[in-house]
């Protein structure tokens, strides 16, 4: 019989459908327990966030079926979670998750008995962004092989005003937003590949592939903004939600925040002054707003101080409005705002 022949023995979308199914399933078969479950062999992936979301699916690749527990558009810090969402937490074979941002979360993975459940920040170094205690201080155990790298913070450090250090972990300790800086989230992505290795090894292999070339990516992402933030006329950026001193202490900048945890805080008049002064004194041009929260503090501020307003990403989630489709390219948006404010040369 002709390879034809069986061909017309069976409708074509049953024929495509198969060609599919051999070239995922079949080949994927996997014996490990933790991979079986409703999605064919799939290994079932919980994460908190985009930001866990973009490591899982990237390193996971077609291993995984990934189900984030904030939907685009929520602003992760306020999410509450539906009872199925609470049941689907159980069910997962895995679950990546950053403690510290979404305490609702936080619980519910506590109490969920997952076997793989990773905090992402066990698989870097934490540190305290706030007033009295600059990053430069401490945290930075895990980093002597970033050596001079840190040099060039001193002067950025000393600038630090009383009212900037939203101390923005959400224990008032350390500051969770280790994503924004890429050597940090490259650390973090070592570790999601490894440990999605032990829980699914027949596809270990594939794992380690992955990650090295999301790794190499954002390695590429770090010679970016090291070299685009290297000579600007200012080294300090004003934003409505304190975000970013990962990224400020990675590139020696200086993050003023106008009202830290809450980016829809109003600010006070005293503040407000604040920052005015620091804007004259730092020749800083531009007030940062973000994609996820309203622009309302921002504009106020921009129009009682004369400066301009941009946006700066802090990533938490992607949305329609969002300045690229994933991780990589809006952090190249925020490179380009941040050198249009900062007067890159």
């Amino acid at each position: 019989m002709t390879v034809m022949n069986v061909r017309r023995l069976i409708p074509t979308t049953a024929v495509a459908g198969a060609v599919v199914l051999g070239l995922t399933a079949l080949s994927a078969c996997s014996t490990s327990d933790a991979a079986d479950g409703g999605n064919g062999d799939k290994l079932k992936v919980t994460a908190s966030f985009y930001p866990m979301q973009f490591l899982a699916e990237r390193i996971g690749g077609e291993h995984v079926a990934v189900t984030s527990l904030t939907k685009p558009g929520v602003e992760p810090h306020d999410l509450e979670l539906t009872p199925r969402q609470i049941g689907s937490i159980s069910e997962s074979d895995y679950v990546l998750y950053l403690k510290g941002i979404q305490p609702a979360v936080d619980d519910a993975i506590a109490q969920s008995g997952v076997k793989n459940t990773v905090d992402a920040a066990t698989l870097t170094t934490l540190e305290n962004h706030g007033a009295e205690v600059s990053g430069h201080d401490q945290g930075h155990e895990g980093e002597e092989e970033h050596g001079d790298e840190h040099g060039h913070e001193e002067e950025a450090h000393e600038e630090h005003s009383e009212g900037d250090g939203h101390n923005h972990g959400e224990d008032g300790g350390a500051d969770p937003h280790i994503w924004l800086d890429p050597v940090k989230y490259a650390e973090v992505a070592k570790g999601v590949g490894k440990s999605l290795e032990k829980a699914d090894p027949d596809h270990a292999a594939d794992y380690r592939k992955n990650t090295e070339a999301l790794v190499g990516e954002l390695n590429k992402l770090n010679t970016a903004f090291e070299t685009g933030l290297k000579n600007t006329a200012t080294k300090t950026f004003i934003t409505t939600h304190s975000a970013f001193g990962y990224l400020a202490e990675r590139y020696g900048l200086t993050q003023q925040g106008i009202a830290g945890i809450d980016p829809e805080a109003e600010p006070t008049p005293a503040r407000i002054q604040e920052i005015h002064t620091v804007a004259e004194k730092e020749k800083a041009t531009t007030v940062f707003f973000e994609t996820l929260a309203s622009d309302r503090t921002a504009k106020t501020l921009a129009k009682d101080t004369g400066l301009k307003t941009g946006i700066l990403d802090p990533l938490e989630g992607i949305t329609e409005k969002s300045q690229g489709a994933d991780y990589i390219e809006v952090m190249e948006s925020n490179l380009a705002a941040l050198q249009k404010a900062l007067g890159a040369k």
